[in-house]
């Protein structure tokens, strides 16, 4: 599990963030609810992926549930009475955390949920944001949302029917219907599995690895998939553009082909 000597709260303890090294990690950490996200939650989470953002040394965050029960189980559905009863009160509240899911939409480091446990609703949109989702055997996934009359959302549908396409969200939505993360797996919503005692230590790898890179051709992937994925009148060719000539012109480009002639592990920047 990670070291948490320089862990920073938010939400009243209910979202931690800590670094190691390279690797930035953010906690969902409200375990007797099994992660439920409450406003409070939604807003903390914004400030942690502010704070790593800015932080120069941190070139990757890695996304969690605290408990071992679940990554995030959903919304709070005990705060939907006061704060999500109808229409006006549900777009009110979906404002309130729209600012946190645009900012990890658009986030400019890699960012990977490590999944152990429930991954619901909200959870699931949290999951589906992040650029890669690493689940331990045993997961389970859903968006219970049509046992519960809510419509999901624009944003989450989207993300969704582009990792397992049409029918499989329709089937899920449909439905609500959980399923293991060896159907995920199979049908693209997660990326690895890994037994429980393992799924820690194997997305660390893979984040150190991930840090261990250039930023800069990390950056270019990140921004030229995320084009790839939009309709071709909204795509910027001129950013892709911009990005490639940033990285051939990079001290990292050098320093990659230095290192490649002199069979040593390279030390990149990020300029």
């Amino acid at each position: 599990m990670p070291d948490l000597s320089n862990e920073k709260s938010h939400a009243d303890g209910k979202i931690l963030q800590h670094t190691a090294g390279g690797v930035g990690v953010i906690t969902f950490n409200n375990p007797d609810k099994r992660n439920a996200m409450s406003l409070e939650m939604w807003e903390g989470f914004g400030e942690a992926l502010t704070d790593l953002r800015d932080d120069d040394a941190v070139r990757v965050v890695i996304l969690r549930g605290a408990g071992g029960k679940a990554f995030v189980s959903g919304a709070d559905i005990s705060q939907f009475e006061k704060t999500r009863h109808n229409a006006a009160a549900s777009e009110e509240y979906g404002k309130r955390s729209a600012a946190q899911r645009a900012l990890l939409a658009d986030y400019p480091k890699p960012t990977i949920a490590c999944i152990e446990g429930f991954c619901l609703g909200g959870g699931m949109q949290v999951a589906m944001l992040a650029d890669i989702r690493l689940a331990a055997h045993g997961s389970q996934f859903g968006i219970p949302a049509a046992k519960l009359g809510i419509a999901y959302g624009y944003d989450g549908l989207k993300h969704l029917v582009s990792l397992v396409g049409p029918s499989w969200a329709r089937l899920l939505m449909y439905t609500g219907m959980r399923i293991d993360a060896t159907e995920a797996l199979r049908i693209g919503l997660v990326e690895r599995v890994f037994p429980v005692d393992q799924l820690w230590g194997e997305t660390m790898g893979i984040a150190q690895t991930i840090s261990e890179n250039a930023p800069l051709a990390i950056k270019a992937a990140k921004l030229t998939i995320a084009q790839v994925l939009k309709d071709e009148s909204g795509r910027d060719m001129d950013a892709i553009k911009a990005v490639g000539t940033a990285c051939m012109d990079s001290a990292d480009f050098r320093e990659g082909r230095q290192a490649f002639m002199e069979k040593r592990k390279p030390k990149f920047q990020g300029r």
